[in-house]
């Protein structure tokens, strides 16, 4: 699991003063960026070996608030690596109390660079299936 924090910025907050629900899609997005740079590669990595993986299916289920400058971690596991997918588990938790905010799944599949289901070759795969151990 990889694990990063952060600070809740007044921009990221609706007109009721918590957190709007689509940023923790965006918080999701980055704790996944980082469970890649923290495997060795990144999202241009894939990208320069012709290799997309956008999002196929998001799951969130919204628990707590969060507020304006509250400090929150997003936990992130890499839960499946396949020829044709990457799938994660996702926490947001509040740090002041612990409490979850939100926590979600997330899959993402191979595509070429017109969009295409795509399989990764083995060489590909070996490399990120280590995501699962971290």
């Amino acid at each position: 699991m990889i694990c990063i924090r952060d600070r809740v910025r007044f921009v990221e907050t609706d007109t009721m003063g918590v957190v709007h629900h689509s940023k923790y899609l965006y918080w999701f997005e980055m704790g996944r960026a980082a469970l890649l740079r923290a495997g060795g590669y990144s999202l241009n990595d894939l990208m320069d070996a012709g290799i997309l993986f956008p999002i196929a299916e998001v799951e969130v289920k919204y628990k707590n608030s969060c507020k304006y400058d509250d400090e929150y971690e997003v936990q992130t596991t890499c839960t499946a690596v396949t020829k044709i997918k990457l799938e994660f588990e996702q926490k947001v938790i509040r740090l002041s109390d612990g409490a979850v905010a939100a926590e979600g799944k997330v899959r993402n599949v191979f595509t070429d660079k017109d969009g295409k289901i795509a399989r990764i070759d083995n060489e590909w795969f070996n490399r990120l299936k280590p995501m699962m151990e971290l």
